[in-house]
């Protein structure tokens, strides 16, 4: 079933791509694993997902742990008092929300004398419950943290509110994006989950992270 739902969201993500006509090549998929188990994982990775994100670091861990032949992307919120086990098994912390947890993560980096790749995680739902930098806040955080010799910023992740219809969060992609284009066009955008990745790619995602499509086949 796995494998089917996955050949069913790459089938989505290049139909999306065509209608802006975008190379599907440009858009990396993250399978979001959080209360998935190692066997359920390996179905995914069977069927070609060769990276995954996770919500929690002690989740994390353990899959970590079991050696699988795959990236991992920490994609939930991060606390500073994790972040020494973070940058020992994640690829790719998408949601740096503040200069504090940038500089936990670069010391931890430079004692394990690795570059820690980051997003960071901007605020652009207005849900009282989603975390990340208020916009006015991005161009001051890039400036300070590009300072920092362990961590390299790769872009920017934003989610948007729950929506009753996936179009509706199309204005609050274009608002990451247009912070994005305002700092540099270059930079990924990190948007877009099983409920509105192909209105994210669209907007200029160049990494959806999905779980449920994945593993449930929720359409």
């Amino acid at each position: 079933m796995i494998k089917d739902n996955v050949q069913e969201v790459r089938r989505r993500i290049e139909a999306a791509c065509l209608r802006v006509k975008r190379d599907p090549a440009t858009v990396k998929l993250v399978a979001v694993s959080k209360n998935r188990s190692i066997e359920e994982i390996k179905e995914a990775r069977l069927a070609g997902i060769l990276e995954f994100g996770e919500n929690r670091v002690q989740e994390a861990l353990s899959k970590y742990d079991a050696g699988l032949s795959v990236k991992w992307h920490m994609v939930g919120h991060l606390q500073t008092n994790k972040v020494k086990e973070a940058v020992k098994i994640f690829h790719l912390i998408h949601s740096v929300d503040s200069e504090r947890l940038a500089r936990e993560i670069d010391k931890e980096a430079l004692n394990l004398n690795k570059i820690q790749d980051i997003l960071l995680e901007v605020k652009i739902s207005p849900e009282a419950t989603k975390f990340g930098l208020k916009p006015e806040e991005v161009h001051m955080a890039i400036k300070a943290i590009q300072g920092l010799k362990n961590i390299k910023i790769l872009g920017l992740m934003g989610i948007a509110p729950l929506v009753a219809h996936q179009e509706e969060a199309r204005q609050y992609f274009k608002i990451l994006k247009g912070i994005r284009d305002s700092v540099d066009a270059g930079m990924i955008l990190s948007m877009g989950m099983t409920d509105d990745f192909e209105i994210a790619i669209e907007e200029g995602s160049g990494l959806i992270r999905v779980g449920r499509a994945i593993f449930e086949g929720v359409i």
